[in-house]
């Protein structure tokens, strides 16, 4: 694709406009407006399902210098809506690049826009807060986008998972060809994992398989008798878009599994699961979207530095009462979880469904959950992706933890972080 001088409109909902150069498909498209921190790993941020609904921003302004691997794509075919960047490259250097990122959007149809000032994109949905958007190349007006964009519909309330799930259950088939310069074999396959797709990246389906699982993929609504009927060792729910409460099927299904197998929830995964159990969810100003968010582990004061992708939140408190006993002598709630690392603790509520539930992780740069484990029933999950794709590896453990769940050790989290990542590679 040859850079052209086609102009490109962003609007916000609240009036705010940029006018950039194309870089991508024609067209006219409307979203929720949204940033991400990562430096790197562009091609499976923009292939991810979670990013369904969504005009992504890039805050890091050189985006597309390695070009396009299609061996990274986290999915086949792109869900987000748009693609926002300050300066994207067009003649791309890397052994690994197939094509531009240019091509790429063109090839797939996104609609995108370079030139704008990101920074101050991002410092204006950090102070306001995510909000509906409209990227366009066929109409730069302000007033006729202002109206559009008003009229367009919220991703607040509407089952985002729905359209990116398969429909049929399948097979993971493993695609690791591409990576074998780095990573070690997989593990020998020990357990059978039924994996809820609610929006799975290949990246995280992959790493199940390499800690030794045999993955049978299954829909988004799949009902819990279904999953039993299949004998599995242990259930995974995935990461995926938007809201979490409209995928009720699915939350639904967790608590019908809760007690009778071992299961592990990632991102919109581990949503469900609080879901599942009773609890509640609430949308964040702007979310978390990077691959440098800390994370501490208060059950091992581990910190590790995670890559992120959620709008939504659980609500701790929702899911309990505090047990005093098991809470630090602490019985009131708090709103800012940080206040659990301060005091070396990971509280325990009691839920009136499944026993005890311990906040197991927690975000450090805002105080959110990031990590749930239940002590009387074998489940836990996570909000981030442990998955490094992209992002660091910190928490690759959590693959480990999930088949230790499955073999029954009480200790499955309490895992050294650096000798497991490093297993993996060569």
């Amino acid at each position: 694709m040859l850079k052209t001088d086609k102009p490109a409109a962003l609007l916000l909902e609240d009036g705010t406009c940029f006018i950039g150069a194309s870089c991508g498909a024609e067209g006219e498209t409307f979203g929720e407006i949204c940033f991400n921190t990562s430096m790197v790993g562009y091609l499976e941020i923009i292939s991810d399902p979670s990013y369904a609904g969504q005009i992504i921003t890039m805050t890091y302004p050189q985006i597309g210098n390695y070009g396009v691997a299609r061996a990274d794509l986290q999915r086949d075919e792109l869900a987000l809506r748009g693609l926002v960047v300050r300066d994207i490259c067009y003649t791309p250097s890397n052994f690994r690049s197939e094509l531009s990122l240019p091509d790429f959007l063109l090839e797939q149809g996104v609609v995108a826009i370079s030139g704008i000032d990101t920074r101050q994109l991002t410092r204006h949905i950090r102070d306001n807060g995510a909000m509906r958007a409209v990227l366009s190349t066929v109409d730069t007006d302000p007033d006729s986008l202002k109206a559009k964009v008003l009229a367009s519909p919220s991703i607040v309330n509407i089952n985002l998972a729905r359209g990116v799930s398969i429909t049929q259950p399948q097979e993971y088939q493993p695609d690791d060809a591409a990576y074998d310069f780095l990573l070690q074999p997989p593990l020998e396959q020990r357990y059978h994992v039924v994996a809820y797709d609610c929006g799975a990246k290949k990246g995280i389906l992959r790493n199940l398989h390499r800690a030794g699982c045999k993955v049978t993929v299954v829909p988004w609504d799949t009902p819990a008798s279904t999953v039993l009927g299949m004998h599995p060792d242990g259930v995974f729910f995935s990461n995926g878009p938007g809201d979490p409460e409209p995928v009720e099927a699915t939350a639904a299904a967790a608590g019908g599994l809760f007690g009778k197998l071992p299961v592990f929830g990632i991102c919109l995964g581990h949503q469900m699961i609080a879901l599942g159990a009773g609890g509640r969810t609430e949308k964040l100003k702007f979310g978390h979207r990077g691959a440098n968010h800390p994370v501490m582990n208060l059950r091992t004061r581990g910190v590790e530095i995670t890559a992120q992708n959620h709008g939504f939140g659980v609500i701790f408190p929702s899911l309990g009462e505090l047990v005093a006993k098991h809470s630090g002598g602490i019985c009131e709630h708090r709103d800012d979880l940080r206040f659990w690392v301060e005091q070396g603790v990971a509280p325990v509520v009691a839920n009136p469904r499944y026993g005890r539930i311990q906040l197991s992780h927690v975000n450090l740069n805002d105080g959110t959950v990031e990590g749930l484990a239940f002590l009387d029933v074998p489940v836990f999950s996570v909000q981030y992706h442990p998955e490094a794709s992209p992002g660091p590896t910190d928490s690759h453990y959590l693959f480990t933890a999930f088949t230790r769940l499955m073999a029954g050790r009480a200790d499955y989290l309490d895992i050294d972080i650096a000798s497991d990542r490093l297993r993996e590679w060569k």
